[in-house]
């Protein structure tokens, strides 16, 4: 797990690592400088360079940077300070632009010189290189404070900032380096970004004399006469099976049982009376509550039949469950106070709409601050969360995950159903529900980044996610 930082917390360890380590600013200042100009001879054999400074810390960066780069032969360098205004230094070409304008700590929306200095730069066809953040980001949820900065390579210094993740930010750092240049960090109360090593903790040689009991049973339970997606619940226990669980069953309503005889022999079948039957035996739901698992939700439509059996699971079940798409919604609709009455292990995953739903918070206020509300919401109701976004949020309460694979091409129908799958089948064989969802959420963007490399990011489809599993796997592990 890699560290990401609030600006406050790394304002007050750049204070500490100054103040108390007394290592001087001036010495932070030249080992910054330093990693960007290490970063540019990495890539650049020489070039015209344009390096672009503000007031401050990153002001002196990019001082730092301006003269190591013009000693360096083949590198020809100007400055150009933006407060003097003299925008004539953008009538030339330039190979590079260096931006070290403004820093993490921006919380006003740029205008004047500042806007027209960002202006000029992303016009300017260079290679685009910022220092530590895009210049015109905020630090804390990657919100274009009215323009910012659009990079090539975003040159991190320390630690990843929230701001590069979060928001718009990731359209806007370009390809992410971080670089140490000795500021102390103290403590565990950060956010932390999933990395492979997650993967191999939760695929690793198994031993030979073993049998499918030792290894978890996982439940899907979805769909309605309205919504069949016979195809995608199916998808739901295939991908649960594939995540190394032992066994597999799909639940569906007796009206759509035809529909899913065979789709996935390997996974077992059962159905029961329709959810909104007042005939509804829950007897038969019993015979699932010996699953490590339960994954339900999908496809079902929002109705308060669905919200009682989802009821009467949070009152019976003692393994994990796993609540996604109209299980979450009707529990919107029908009411949330339920989610703090339970005997099982509980993990919600909604995507912005659906959360907005329950927490009764619109979406630009959650977008605002998703970290704090995320956190909030699934302590005060004993949950781990993750919502789903193109950065997802995973968190109990207390830690908190940020999972920064996936891609553009996943945004379609089905991409979160078989995200339900990873997870169901992860959480049927973890006793560590928070660090399972994270490495089904990682493990699910590293499936989407590798089906869309082989085909482009408007023809995958949700069951292209599921046949990159086996090689994603056997890359990492």
């Amino acid at each position: 797990m890699e560290r990401i930082l609030s600006v406050e917390q790394i304002r007050s360890a750049d204070k500490y690592t100054i103040e108390t380590l007394g290592i001087s600013q001036k010495v932070l200042v030249e080992r910054a400088g330093s990693a960007v100009v290490d970063e540019i001879k990495n890539r650049f054999y020489g070039g015209r360079v344009l390096v672009c400074i503000g007031k401050g810390n990153n002001g002196a960066d990019g001082k730092v940077i301006a003269d190591k780069l013009s000693k360096i032969h083949g590198f020809s360098v100007t400055t150009f300070s933006v407060s003097s205004g003299l925008f004539k230094v953008f009538d030339k070409k330039y190979d590079i632009i260096v931006d070290c304008i403004f820093g993490t700590g921006l919380n006003r929306v740029v205008d004047g010189r500042f806007k027209t200095a960002i202006e000029k730069i992303n016009n300017s066809n260079s290679y685009v290189i910022s220092c530590d953040i895009p210049s015109g980001l905020n630090g804390d949820n990657g919100a274009v404070m009215g323009i910012a900065v659009k990079a090539n390579l975003t040159v991190v210094i320390q630690e990843y900032k929230l701001g590069h993740f979060l928001g718009p930010g990731p359209d806007y750092t370009g390809y992410i380096v971080c670089k140490d240049i000795g500021i102390s960090i103290w403590g565990d109360d950060f956010v932390r970004k999933a990395n492979d090593q997650i993967i191999r903790q939760y695929f690793k040689p198994r031993l030979r004399n073993v049998h499918k009991g030792c290894f978890g049973k996982s439940c899907i339970i979805g769909g309605s006469v309205n919504y069949t997606g016979s195809v995608i619940l199916s998808s739901n226990a295939l991908s649960a099976l594939k995540m190394g669980v032992g066994y597999s069953h799909l639940a569906v309503p007796e009206s759509l049982f035809s529909s899913y005889v065979g789709k996935v022999p390997e996974c077992t079948l059962s159905y029961f009376t329709d959810f909104n039957s007042s005939a509804f035996d829950y007897k038969l739901i019993d015979k699932l509550l010996s699953y490590d698992s339960i994954a339900i939700g999908m496809g079902m439509g929002i109705s308060r039949g669905v919200y009682d059996i989802i009821s009467y699971l949070l009152n019976n079940y003692t393994g994990n469950l796993l609540i996604d798409a109209d299980g979450l919604n009707s529990i919107s609709e029908y009411g949330v106070e339920i989610l703090k009455y339970k005997k099982c292990k509980l993990i919600l995953t909604p995507h912005i709409g659906e959360f907005s739903r329950l927490t009764k918070i619109n979406k630009e206020e959650i977008l605002s601050d998703i970290i704090a509300i995320s956190k909030r919401f699934a302590k005060e109701y004993d949950v781990v969360l993750m919502v789903k976004n193109s950065v997802s949020v995973i968190t109990d309460g207390n830690d908190v995950f940020l999972n920064t694979t996936g891609c553009s091409g996943m945004a379609k129908a089905g991409s979160g159903d078989v995200l339900s799958g990873f997870a169901a089948g992860l959480i049927a064989r973890s006793d560590d529900l928070i660090e399972s969802i994270v490495c089904a959420c990682y493990l699910f963007g590293l499936c989407g980044e590798h089906a869309e490399s082989m085909q482009n990011c408007y023809t995958i489809t949700a069951s292209d996610i599921i046949k990159a599993l086996p090689e994603v796997i056997n890359a990492l592990v």
